[in-house]
């Protein structure tokens, strides 16, 4: 959703092969793929000897009025992190503001750089992880670069052996596909951080944000009806986090990385963190931009992706539903990005799933509670143990997170009927 003024994108690019609109033969996976240009890419995780196969697709939004506008999204994928083959980090910033292009290709290259370097990685991957998204707001915050009004949001996942540690800070999404004999779950492993969540409306208020849909602030609509029903049904006009005394910024995310001004509201950098045990249920999971979740639901996301067996195809053709259904429902896009990573040969020898029984975890959603004083978060007892920090009525501020509950996994048919999209016109 971003700021009030929408994403800064630009138009759908020009052809590059001409032949956007024929079906495509299957390629050997050695070639480029004709829509995401890349070639299929796996890494292997030698501890616990299974592979990793990936793909990512990054596609300009289109704006019909402002043509030089650049794509604000970026990715990151680093392998074998610190040198350890067994450490792989995935990462999507979606940028907004006059500056958002500069924000997320920032934060997309100090972020992996602050843990690539941080030698408790291994040790504490959630205080690391914790430390890495505050030392990179700041960063920001004393670079070139204004971000008073601009910044990114960032969804992240470290792979550590067979261990997820996912770690969002804003509305873009990660989501974990897994195997129930001929079902497939969608299960989320971050939760949209906007004043939708009661917990993250509450944390804002309490910093001093209004919060009001554009028709509130503009005397359409009561400003003292203080319910919004949800994001599917009022993603129109969603709220937003305006100042006591100006109508600005008008974000409709509560953190981000970035955003100086929206900060003294309560717009934070304090990354939530879950943390998953991976089994050999666990087919796959999706890290994307907003971009594809406005009009897709997780479950669709995971159904269609479970539907190629090539992950550039499922790129590209999950992409294409999104950019279709912007285009449906509004005279614009958003900057769409998405990465999908396979899970493959993971056996578990270790784990109590059968063929026929579904182990998610247990999956349990890590809230770094405290200061931005990364050393009030306490050691983890286990690796699905609470981090919990013990706050007292004058911690409980605009620069602390509160707790929440996951959502129960989704039950997702498999194969849904649907035809599949037409492909994408990265031309």
């Amino acid at each position: 959703m971003g700021c009030v003024h929408g994403k800064c994108c630009t138009r759908y690019p020009s052809s590059s092969d001409g032949d956007s609109g024929r079906r495509r033969e299957k390629r050997p996976y050695k070639c480029k793929h004709i829509l995401t240009q890349r070639s299929l890419e796996l890494v292997p995780v030698p501890s616990h000897n299974f592979t990793l196969q990936f793909s990512v697709l990054t596609q300009h939004g289109y704006y019909p009025d402002t043509d030089e506008r650049e794509n604000q999204d970026s990715f990151c994928i680093k392998t074998q992190l610190q040198g350890n083959p067994n450490i792989h980090f995935f990462g999507v910033f979606d940028g907004h503001g006059q500056y958002g292009a500069e924000c997320s290709n920032f934060v997309k290259d100090r972020l992996v750089e602050r843990l690539a370097n941080d030698t408790t990685l291994l040790d504490d991957p959630l205080k690391a992880y914790n430390s890495a998204f505050l030392a990179t707001n700041s960063e920001l915050h004393d670079s070139e670069i204004d971000d008073t009004m601009s910044g990114t949001t960032a969804i992240t996942v470290l792979v550590v052996g067979d261990t997820l540690y996912v770690a969002n800070v804003g509305d873009s999404r990660a989501v974990i596909a897994v195997k129930d004999g001929d079902r497939i779950l969608a299960e989320d492993l971050s939760e949209d951080q906007t004043p939708f969540r009661k917990d993250e409306y509450e944390r804002v208020k309490l910093c001093g944000a209004r919060v009001l849909s554009v028709d509130q602030v503009e005397g359409l609509k009561d400003p003292n009806i203080q319910n919004w029903g949800d994001e599917y049904s009022q993603g129109g006009d969603p709220p937003r986090l305006w100042v006591p005394d100006g109508m600005y910024p008008g974000t409709a995310f509560t953190r981000s990385v970035g955003d100086s001004t929206a900060e003294k509201i309560g717009v934070i950098a304090v990354p939530e963190i879950s943390v998953v045990r991976l089994t050999r249920n666990h087919l796959f999971f999706v890290v994307a931009s907003d971009g594809v979740f406005e009009f897709l639901s997780s479950r669709t996301v995971v159904d269609m992706a479970a539907e190629y067996a090539d992950p550039r195809d499922a790129c590209a053709a999950i992409a294409g539903e999104s950019y279709k259904l912007w285009l449906d429902n509004e005279n614009r896009t958003d900057d769409i990005t998405i990465i999908i990573v396979q899970i493959k040969g993971l056996s578990n020898p270790g784990a109590s799933a059968t063929d026929n029984e579904v182990d998610c975890g247990p999956m349990v959603m890590k809230s770094i509670k405290g200061s931005f004083d990364t050393s009030s978060v306490s050691e983890p007892e286990e690796t699905y143990g609470s981090v919990r920090t013990d706050l007292s009525d004058t911690q409980q501020s605009c620069q602390h997170s509160v707790s929440m509950n996951r959502s129960a996994a989704i039950v997702v048919p498999s194969p849904m009927m649907h035809q599949r999209p037409s492909q994408l016109d990265v031309g």
